[in-house]
Parts: C-alpha cells; sequence; structure tokens
C-alpha cells in the first residue's frame, strides 16, 4: 500500500478520521429522470407567517446537523438589520411532505437566526446603520417590530409529487452558500424522524463506537449516521439493484422512514444486526477496524462490505475464523490491487462495489 494514496477528510482544518473517496462521484451517477418531473412552485411567505408555521411544526427546520456551525453574534445581527432595512433576503427553498408539512432544505440558517431573535434568545450586537445594539426583538419599537414581521420571503416550494431523486439533485444544485453541505447532511434535511431517529440510535451504540472510535459520536459532518445508512442499504437491498451510491442510500433512507414496508419489529431487528456485526468486527479486527492500516482514517467501502458480509455470516451461525479474516483483509489492501482500488478511488462504480463484497465473502465463508 502506499500511504501517500490515504488522503483523509478536514472540516474547518480539522481531522475527521474518515478516508476521501479519491475521484469522488466517478461512476456515481443519479438515476434518469425527465425535466418534467420537476415540480417547483413560487409562493411569498410574510416572516411572521413562517415563524408561526415554525412553532405550530408545519416548517421543520431539522437544526441538529447545524448545531457546530452556528452564525456568530455579527453574522445574525447583520441579517436582522438587513430585515430591518428592508433589504431583500435571497429566496428560500422548502421541501413539501404528503401531509402539507414542509422542510427548509435551503435557508436554514437564516430562518433559525430569525426564529431565534423572534423568541428573545439574543440582543442584537454592532449594528452598521441602526443604534438598535443591545435590543432583543421585545425592545424594539412597534415600527421595528412591524417592519420584521411583514418582512415578505420569497420561497420556492418543491411539490411532494417530485420523486425522491430530483429532490435530492435541486438541493445539490442551490446547496452552493457557505459550507456545502455533504450527501449525509442532505439527506438529513429530506428524510422524516423515524429515519434520524433511528441513525442516530445506531450511531450512539457502544458497539459502534467501539468499533470506529470515539471521534465519531456525534461526528461533525454526520459521518456516523452515513456508516450505519450504508449498513442498512445493503443489509436491506440486494446487491444486484445496485446502480449508483447516492440513489442507494436514498432508497434505503426512503425504506427506514415507510413504517408500511419496514415495521418498528423490522427496524428492532435491524438494530441488533448492526450491534452484532460491529462487536463480531472488533473482535475480529481489534481497535480501529475497517481501516487499511491501524494510523489510517476509517474506509467508508470497508465498513459498509465487511460490517454486511459479518451479518450474514450471522444469520447462518457461522463464526468466521478471525485470524484468517484479519490477515486476508491485510493481504487484500496490501498486495491486491484491484482490491485497493476498489476502496479508494471512485468507490460508487457499481464494479467495485461487487468486487470488494465478493472479496469480504470469500474470506468470510471460504476459509
Amino acid at each position: 500500500m502506499r500511504r501517500s494514496d490515504v488522503v483523509e477528510e478536514h472540516y474547518l482544518d480539522r481531522p475527521l478520521d474518515v478516508e476521501a473517496d479519491l475521484d469522488e462521484g466517478e461512476g456515481d451517477y443519479g438515476l434518469p429522470w425527465q425535466p418534467e418531473d420537476i415540480r417547483v412552485s413560487s409562493r411569498n411567505f410574510s416572516l411572521r407567517n413562517v415563524i408561526d408555521m415554525i412553532e405550530e411544526r408545519e416548517l421543520e427546520l431539522a437544526p441538529d446537523f447545524q448545531r457546530n456551525r452556528v452564525w456568530k453574534l455579527k453574522q445574525k445581527s447583520g441579517l436582522i438589520e438587513s430585515i430591518l432595512l428592508q433589504i431583500p433576503l435571497p429566496a428560500f427553498y422548502f421541501a413539501q411532505d404528503k401531509d402539507g408539512s414542509m422542510k427548509v432544505i435551503d435557508g436554514l440558517q437564516r430562518l433559525s437566526t430569525a426564529y431565534g431573535f423572534r423568541k428573545g434568545e439574543f440582543a442584537l450586537g454592532p449594528l452598521e446603520y441602526l443604534d438598535l445594539e443591545g435590543r432583543r426583538f421585545d425592545d424594539l419599537s412597534p415600527l421595528w417590530r412591524r417592519r420584521f414581521n411583514q418582512t415578505q420571503l420569497s420561497v420556492h416550494v418543491i411539490d411532494p409529487q417530485t420523486p425522491s431523486q430530483i429532490r435530492y439533485d435541486i438541493f445539490k444544485r442551490i446547496n452552493t452558500g457557505g459550507t456545502p453541505l455533504n450527501a449525509q447532511e442532505i439527506r438529513h434535511c429530506l428524510t422524516t424522524d423515524r429515519c434520524r431517529e433511528f441513525l442516530q440510535r445506531c450511531a450512539a451504540r457502544p458497539e459502534f463506537l467501539t468499533a470506529v472510535g470515539k471521534t465519531f459520536r456525534d461526528h461533525v459532518r454526520m459521518a456516523d449516521r452515513e456508516l450505519v445508512l450504508r449498513f442498512c442499504a445493503f443489509r436491506l437491498q440486494s446487491l444486484e439493484e445496485y446502480r449508483a451510491m447516492d440513489p442507494f442510500l436514498d432508497d434505503a433512507a426512503a425504506l427506514l422512514d415507510d413504517v408500511e414496508r419496514l415495521t418498528a419489529k423490522d427496524l428492532n431487528i435491524l438494530e441488533r444486526d448492526f450491534a452484532r456485526a460491529m462487536a463480531t468486527a472488533t473482535e475480529i479486527f481489534g481497535p480501529r477496524p475497517f481501516r487499511k492500516s491501524q494510523s489510517s482514517p476509517l474506509n467508508r467501502p470497508m465498513f459498509e462490505s465487511l460490517s454486511v458480509t459479518l451479518a450474514k455470516a450471522a444469520d447462518k451461525r457461522r463464526r468466521p475464523d478471525a485470524a484468517h479474516v484479519a490477515e486476508g483483509v491485510q493481504h487484500l489492501v496490501e498486495y491486491d490491487r484491484t482490491y485497493y482500488d476498489a476502496i479508494s478511488s471512485s468507490t460508487g462504480g457499481r464494479t467495485k462495489v461487487h468486487y470488494r463484497f465478493a472479496a469480504a465473502r470469500k474470506l468470510v465463508f471460504e476459509p
């Protein structure tokens, strides 16, 4: 193995203990769709109307993934000043669900700031034009409060009948400001509490944190939940259905959300299988499994292929030969260039996915 090939992902100059996929996205194409499938309408809402919708749970901010990216007071105050000065804000994007409720998919930080100010969560800092420093919403004069409440927001609403992959593609296209959300953070915005809470619950299990390391607890870029989703995707769906990574994971997230296709009992079984696979991985590989070496960051393709294969071994009541599997994986990493490529570059390609799963099956089931 060439150590120079291993590149670790970073966020704000902070190492994330996850290996980057070189040439990520190559061979990872979305499913084909027709332009007429795009259903987006434009509406105007007053800021007061939007805040009422948030309080009545008709509009979801899904703020938990933003906890590490909260605006500083200067940014918050600047936005509120722009609102009070009646400077038009950039358009917002909402995604509407079949029950009529909506999720904010672009403009979360702006709406979170406006909502927090309206609820008295912070006082204004120094402003460029207005002498309102230290004021909270209730401290403003009726004129300023009225201006705030009556501010008109331009909102593009994605219709619930728009196919999920198109909704995802739209989000990727508009997701350009600040620090763009990664694929898992986008899914977090587009799924419901059922999927989110399941992924979070599994990611908090001690078996998982022992296997992947404490750096993955409440991971800043949701790598912990993506790993759980990858396990679920390949555990619940046939490998023959696989065409590209993002749609495959999107379909799995939709499945976790669907109470008719996946019952609460099914979720409990899936969580049990996940925890068991994590414990087995630790038994076989020791600390820091799913890595090219002990000093390398975690490798997602190794995680998905090995963990799902270990879960299938448990289904057959088969206990893998720990030494054989551990040595076999290391041999693949060091001497099988095709395997190394399958876990290193353009890893979403169908051929590479099949190759690494076949290699894992051979090690676990053919001692």
